[in-house]
């Protein structure tokens, strides 16, 4: 004889003085909870992936002199194409980016260049610059 035969095929009680609880809020017992608020956001934001902001070599830093002085004397009045570093607001690193406008100035207190609409881009952010078409980027 087991331990429990005397109650085993007995029914399930049923409370006299309670309604008996819906299925959906007997489940809401059962379920998950965050214990750790923020901790899913905060493992999805160690996981993103940042690019390394990486120095220039001494020919593209020398073209891309050339270019900026092009820009600084006048000679260039175009759109302009450019890649710059963009550094993350929340952690190390950033990713690059590629921009198309005209050059407003450049401000060499500042050592930014500033693009119509007001956007400031620090000179040492700057990978790359693709002038117009036309070579020069000077409107004729």
């Amino acid at each position: 004889m087991g331990k429990y035969d005397d109650i085993i095929d007995l029914p399930r009680p049923v409370s006299q003085t309670h309604a008996r609880m819906p299925a959906i809020e007997r489940a809401a017992q059962f379920s998950s909870f965050a214990a750790l608020n923020g901790y899913e956001d905060a493992v999805a934001e160690t996981g993103r992936l940042t690019d390394a902001h990486f120095e220039l070599g001494r020919d593209a830093a020398e073209e891309l002199d050339e270019k900026l002085q092009l820009i600084n004397s006048g000679a260039v009045r175009g759109e302009i194409e450019l890649t710059c570093f963009v550094p993350d607001a929340k952690k190390d690193g950033g990713s690059y980016e590629r921009l198309r406008g005209r050059v407003k100035r450049i401000d060499p207190l500042e050592a930014v260049l500033i693009i119509e609409g007001g956007r400031r881009i620090p000179l040492g952010d700057i990978y790359d610059i693709e002038l117009a078409a036309d070579g020069a980027g000077a409107e004729n």
